[in-house]
């Protein structure tokens, strides 16, 4: 009876239970669950993250740096550099060379 029992049992817990923990068990760790993983989680981060990523991002890309480009940086080259396009290269084209103009040719032509 005790060696029945001993194959038996032994049988069962080898077989069936081990059969029950690699089979079913891993199947379902295996399965279920890197399916869960592959599936809900990288649906997670490829859809709702890469969403956030793309969206959020971009919009701080498109909104704040664009606000940058457009108002920041638009403004110095259209402030600063119309500044000095008007100011200094103006007043060198007005004084220095028509100072220059008006002199040395006016003194070429008087003579």
């Amino acid at each position: 009876m005790d060696e029945w029992m001993d194959g038996w049992m032994d049988g069962w817990m080898d077989g069936w239970m081990d059969g029950w923990m690699d089979g079913w068990m891993d199947g379902w760790m295996d399965g279920w669950m890197d399916g869960w993983m592959d599936g809900w989680m990288d649906g997670w981060m490829d859809g709702w993250m890469d969403g956030w990523m793309d969206g959020w991002m971009d919009g701080w890309m498109d909104g704040w740096m664009d606000g940058w480009m457009d108002g920041w940086m638009d403004g110095w080259m259209d402030g600063w550099m119309d500044g000095w396009m008007d100011g200094w290269m103006d007043g060198w084209m007005d004084g220095w060379m028509d100072g220059w103009m008006d002199g040395w040719m006016d003194g070429w032509i008087d003579r």
